[in-house]
């Protein structure tokens, strides 16, 4: 009676039980994983061994007699190699070099990606293409790109990803056990909060996952194909600097260009000041045609006396008569 008892009671399973069981189930997983992963590390090196010491066994006869058994091997794990070049190529003709780039990329399994084409003062192009190729045609088709013209600059760069590789590896088949696990717990779920809550975990994990899966296949696109970027150009990139001194005609020339720029720049100013003088013209007519003539004139004002410093100006007194002498007869 108390083992029914106790049974029932202990029968609905919480919702932290239920995680902490997750958990827990996660991390033998993961051990799991690892151990399986080990074992078969262990059975692929046991493997190459056992064909070794076959193989040393038919081989005995053969030899002198002397009993040695050929050692087997180690096994070599698989590289994984991101590889990347930068080539500078100085041709007669870019887009028949560019055509020719393209032809080579496609044959050996790969294909063009961004491109981008600019042509300077003087005509000539200059392309920069970005090719990708497979791993086993790379040092290929970088030969054939050197040999399309003159060699100016190349820059080569391989990283191993072997580490990380293998980590997301591992690390997708734990995330996917757990999902699964996570799953059964839902299935077995009696309470609605039990599901709620492994639902938003399961939701978790399903986010981790995608991700990780996005990371491998990043990593797998980047080690199966290598990156070319190839800059082809009609003129050498740097140029060498002259020993002479400039001449009459260079001098001439030079005045020319600087002159034509003035006029340029005057022609510039002369543009954008144009509207605010056509604006202050239209005004400054308007005040004198319109507003002006109808302002009320004010009087004149009376001309006032001229005065000097000292005051005004005596007046002209009318001169003497002169005196004359007179006759005796009272005549002059």
């Amino acid at each position: 009676m108390r083992t029914r008892r106790s049974v029932r009671r202990a029968a609905p399973a919480p919702a932290a039980l239920l995680l902490a069981a997750a958990l827990a189930l996660t991390g033998c997983g993961a051990g799991d994983d690892t151990g399986g992963s080990g074992s078969a590390a262990d059975r692929g090196a046991a493997a190459p061994q056992a064909d070794g010491k076959a193989g040393s066994r038919e081989a005995a006869p053969e030899g002198a007699g002397s009993g040695a058994r050929a050692t087997a091997p180690p096994k070599v794990t698989a590289s994984h190699i991101i590889r990347t070049a930068s080539l500078t190529v100085q041709v007669k003709d870019v887009p028949e070099a560019l055509e020719q780039a393209r032809t080579g990329t496609e044959n050996a399994g790969g294909y063009v990606g961004n491109e981008t084409t600019t042509r300077d003062a003087e005509g000539h192009e200059r392309t920069r293409v970005v090719l990708r190729v497979p791993v086993e045609k790379y040092e290929e088709v970088l030969a054939e790109l050197e040999g399309t013209g003159k060699l100016l600059d190349r820059s080569a760069k391989a990283e191993d990803v072997t580490d990380q590789v293998v980590d997301v590896e591992s690390r997708i088949k734990t995330q996917r056990a757990s999902v699964a696990r996570i799953r059964e717990l839902m299935d077995q779920a009696g309470k609605l909060s039990d599901v709620v809550t492994l639902e938003g975990e399961l939701s978790t994990r399903q986010a981790d996952l995608e991700a990780l899966l996005a990371r491998q296949k990043s990593l797998k696109d980047r080690t199966s194909l290598a990156t070319i970027t190839l800059s082809l150009s009609e003129t050498p990139v740097k140029k060498e600097a002259k020993d002479d001194d400039p001449g009459f005609v260079d001098a001439l020339a030079g005045g020319w260009n600087a002159f034509v720029t003035m006029l340029r720049w005057l022609a510039v100013a002369f543009g954008a000041v144009l509207p605010f003088a056509a604006v202050a013209a239209l005004i400054v007519l308007l005040w004198v045609r319109v507003v002006r003539p109808r302002l009320p004139r004010r009087p004149a004002p009376a001309p006032a006396p001229a005065a000097t410093a000292l005051g005004p100006l005596p007046m002209a007194r009318p001169a003497p008569e002169a005196t004359r002498p007179r006759t005796p007869d009272g005549q002059d």
